[in-house]
């Protein structure tokens, strides 16, 4: 099967999953949900979700491999990496801003990102040479040139610690940039190669979270860390997504290298 039919086929399986994902959002009586860790969330649908997209790729691609953030998996050649609710705490406390975030990697390369934000129907993709769009139309990053005028993402966990946190984003505020966080960081670094937001930062990010959307970013101009590299897709790495104008300063504040 070809990229561009994967594509295709992600794009559909993610709509499938959206559907579901809304019903559920907007029925939420009853809806319970715990915890993985500290300030993670867990709720039944992410593993309805995610068993739906499992199913639904394996019987369009049987030998492509699967790395799901609940059911986890190996890596393979060729591999699935799902994330069906990025922004779990959002849907499990009813906030609309939460997606599902599919990405294909062949031979330690990100060659298809699918995003899909179920509430405002958005469908965000990537494929590694062949450009990002939101909804059919391209998308680049945004031109800010100044620091000050930035608007940068600074993304949260526990497990880089509080104080690592903390120092991340007093340097970045110290650039002058504005700050924000917003929940999802699959939609955090999708919102950077739409020209939404100047830049995304975090200390460490899983790959079912983030890949999908930084082929996105580079895909639209803008510049990422190599995420693949020093085993990031068993164990996670540090997150750095950004225009090109803003990236060395950016680089400095956060200290996370390109």
């Amino acid at each position: 099967m070809s990229l561009l039919q994967r594509s295709l086929v992600a794009q559909a399986v993610a709509r499938e999953a959206g559907v579901l994902m809304r019903r559920r959002f907007e029925h939420r009586d009853g809806l319970g949900f715990t915890f993985k860790g500290h300030q993670d969330y867990l709720t039944e649908v992410d593993g309805e979700v995610e068993r739906l997209v499992m199913s639904r790729l394996a019987e369009a691609c049987p030998k492509d491999g699967f790395i799901g953030e609940e059911t986890g998996g190996q890596p393979a050649a060729s591999v699935w990496i799902v994330d069906p609710i990025d922004g779990t705490a959002n849907f499990a406390r009813g906030v609309p801003h939460f997606c599902i975030s599919i990405a294909f990697v062949r031979n330690d390369l990100i060659e298809i990102g699918v995003i899909f934000d179920p509430m405002l129907d958005e469908m965000f993709v990537a494929r590694r040479g062949a450009g990002a769009t939101l909804n059919g139309v391209p998308m680049r990053v945004a031109s800010t040139a100044s620091i000050e005028s930035a608007t940068i993402e600074v993304g949260w966990n526990m497990r880089s610690g509080i104080p690592a946190f903390v120092a991340l984003v007093e340097r970045v505020t110290a650039t002058g940039a504005g700050l924000i966080r917003c929940g999802s960081g699959a939609l955090g670094i999708a919102y950077v190669a739409a020209g939404r937001t100047d830049g995304y930062v975090e200390n460490h990010m899983q790959p079912w979270d983030a890949l999908a959307a930084l082929v996105m970013v580079t895909e639209a101009g803008g510049r990422t860390n190599e995420f693949l590299r020093g085993d990031g897709l068993s164990r996670g790495n540090a997150v750095i997504a950004t225009t090109p104008d803003l990236a060395a300063v950016l680089e400095t504040a956060s200290g996370i290298a390109f």
